[in-house]
């Protein structure tokens, strides 16, 4: 078994992952506090809490962190106000392999493997939660960079340069594309949940013009970059996951003209489809129980368990 782990701003879940591929026993915690220490003592409670349950059945440990992670660290996370925090706590002291993934690089090895993008073999995937994050799959393995920070979409400068982001940078895609670009494109105060923001302002599109405006011009930024990342990587196929289609689906045509005008003339004669992610809100929880399940499946790991556990089953 792998005890999957997806770490987000607002909240974190965890499941175990069986050989087969399903998730069993998913849970949701929402964070009492941001404060790094007690967020992972939270989490190193659930994997014991397993461990205890499961015994040598639970082989590895595998977290899906919102943020840059390189070394056993989480680099640096706007999202969760994060930089240079230690995630080998979680489970330090005990013999179980801690495996990390960027939330929406995994939410994309996911789409590849078992979702949406089975099919393709170079594939795009979106994810727009609190900011936007993604990552480029090659048959299903992820392009992940010299230190881990590949997929970073967000950060390109997309947007509005007079906007600083929490990263530090000028212009960042992020501040256009979620709950905080709504708000500014509504006159009003960057929201403490852009996730949730976004989807009360999609709410109240049937009904309210000032919000319809809002979500268009969000949208066209969306298809804007898309475009551009289309042209940068040439993907058979473009899976957008999180708040995208909802966006999408709320400005169908501001979203396509501007994904279309921003194409390079190479690729409008048939453009990647872009389509709605398969796995939805379990996207980066589902990733991240599939690199835990290749892990315990490689070479290495399989001559391991011969070696040190299969003499005790078979006794």
């Amino acid at each position: 078994m792998v005890l999957a782990v997806d770490l987000r701003q607002e909240d974190w879940r965890h499941a175990v992952a069986t050989i087969d591929g399903q998730l069993h026993e998913v849970r949701r915690s929402s964070h009492r506090t941001r404060e790094p220490a007690t967020v992972l003592a939270a989490v190193r409670q659930s994997v014991e809490a397993t461990r205890n349950r499961y015994g040598a059945r639970l082989r590895a440990v595998s977290l899906a962190v919102a943020g840059t992670v390189h070394d056993g660290h989480l680099v640096q996370a706007a999202t969760l106000g994060w930089r240079s925090v230690d995630l080998t706590t979680i489970t330090a002291g005990t013999d179980l392999p801690l495996l990390l993934g960027n939330d929406a690089t995994l939410a994309g090895v996911a789409e590849a493997r078992t979702g949406a993008a089975v099919a393709a073999g170079t594939a795009l995937h979106l994810i727009v939660g609190v900011g936007i994050g993604g990552t480029l799959t090659i048959a299903g393995v992820p392009v992940t960079g010299a230190h881990g920070a590949a997929g970073e979409y967000g950060h390109l400068p997309f947007g509005d340069r007079e906007q600083r982001c929490p990263c530090g940078a000028r212009g960042c895609w992020d501040l256009d594309v979620d709950g905080r670009g709504l708000a500014r494109h509504l006159g009003e105060p960057p929201p403490a949940d852009p996730r949730r923001y976004a989807g009360q302002v999609l709410d109240r599109c049937a009904v309210d013009p000032r919000a319809r405006q809002a979500v268009r011009a969000v949208a066209t930024s969306l298809g804007s970059g898309i475009a551009g990342l289309a042209n940068t990587h040439d993907p058979d196929l473009i899976t957008l996951g999180g708040l995208g289609p909802a966006l999408r689906h709320a400005a169908t045509d501001a979203f396509d003209t501007a994904y279309t005008d921003g194409l390079m003339t190479l690729h409008r004669a048939s453009p990647p489809s872009v389509v709605d992610a398969a796995h939805g809100d379990e996207g980066s929880l589902r990733g991240a129980a599939i690199v835990g399940l290749d892990h315990l499946t490689g070479q290495a790991a399989l001559a391991e368990w011969v070696r040190t556990v299969a003499p005790t089953v078979s006794g």
